[in-house]
């Protein structure tokens, strides 16, 4: 923790007031629904939290504590001076205007923890990759039976239930089961839909595992496809190989995602795959760096992104594939193992 303490201290010219939890935890390890970190830019940090977590917060080590009101930031707004660094995208507005009342000098950032959150060291990388296997135990056990005849919110059920008895603690987001015509929605919820034959579903799951998440996408076949969709999904299947092949430190998100946005919209599927490439994962399932068209970011190793490409045809379905994987200084190592090419369930 002290580690990650000082990468952040080296990057602030004042103090950096911390109020998104997830931070908290990451830079301290302490877990709390009520909770703020004041990080210094010449070393030191001074945790804030309320009577409910003052024995857990004792516990902390390298910071020091001061218990304050349940209303934190009115409490701590007084406490501070001079200029001080918040979160803007963590900190609601009423939150802002209570931490305002006070004399300090309040000034908007945005990204400097999560510069820091995104290169992983080893042992995260090992809970990562820890979590990634033990979804594919989960879903290896799952495609072992049925799908047709079941409905896409059974079939999400059951794997829930696979992914836990393989050693999951939680799940990382709640798993997307989509068949048939359901599959051209990228973000679709399992419904009572029953799955037929002839058709392609797309399962999108993860767990999460000593706090560290998966993130995975398989399309299967229940059949012999309709021509339409079998070359949708070997279009999306060779785009996704060729950015696993080319991905490295040093590119650009928009670079990242152009190595499987170019074939793509070559095959004529361009208007058909409208998301971007991937994203980050880490303590939680998006983070950065994001790879997309619109991306800022530039990879650098230890980065864990997604590379996820998907065609969505309206009214008819879709596929996505997508593998977990750590940048290297020269490639990419996949996390996620199951295997990718078109595969048939019953």
């Amino acid at each position: 923790m002290s580690k990650r303490l000082d990468a952040l201290t080296a990057r602030l010219d004042a103090p950096l007031l911390v109020t998104n939890l997830t931070n908290i935890y990451y830079l301290t390890g302490f877990e709390s629904s009520n909770a703020a970190l004041l990080v210094k830019p010449g070393g030191g940090a001074t945790l804030y939290t309320d009577f409910r977590y003052a024995e857990a917060a004792r516990a902390v080590p390298g910071v020091e504590i001061e218990m304050t009101n349940r209303a934190m930031m009115a409490d701590i707004g007084g406490r501070l001076k001079g200029r001080v660094q918040f979160e803007a995208d963590a900190l609601p507005y009423l939150e802002w205007e209570r931490l305002s009342a006070g004399s300090a000098k309040l000034m908007p950032t945005h990204g400097l923890v999560d510069t820091v959150r995104a290169l992983k060291d080893e042992e995260e990388i090992a809970k990562l990759r820890r979590a990634a296997r033990i979804a594919d135990r989960g879903f290896e056990a799952l495609t072992a039976e049925t799908f047709v005849g079941r409905s896409e919110r059974e079939i999400a059920w059951r794997l829930r239930e696979l992914l836990h008895a393989h050693g999951a603690d939680e799940l990382s987001f709640e798993t997307i089961v989509a068949s048939g015509a359901n599959g051209a929605l990228p973000h679709a919820h399992p419904t009572d839909r029953i799955v037929d034959r002839g058709t392609l579903v797309t399962v999108d799951w993860g767990v999460r595992v000593d706090g560290y998440c998966s993130d995975c996408t398989r399309t299967v076949s229940t059949g012999s496809l309709p021509e339409n969709l079998r070359r949708a999904f070997d279009v999306c299947l060779e785009a996704q190989k060729r950015a696993c092949a080319n991905i490295k430190a040093g590119l650009t998100g928009v670079e990242a995602d152009a190595l499987a946005r170019e074939p793509i919209t070559d095959a004529g599927f361009g208007k058909n795959f409208g998301h971007g490439l991937g994203h980050g994962v880490g303590l939680e399932v998006h983070e950065a760096p994001r790879l997309s068209t619109e991306s800022t970011d530039t990879l650098e190793a230890g980065h864990i992104v997604t590379i996820e490409p998907g065609i969505y045809l309206e009214g008819v379905g879709g596929c996505r594939i997508e593998d977990l994987a750590v940048v290297r200084e020269d490639g990419a190592e996949l996390l996620t193992s199951f295997p990718k090419e078109l595969f048939e369930v019953r």
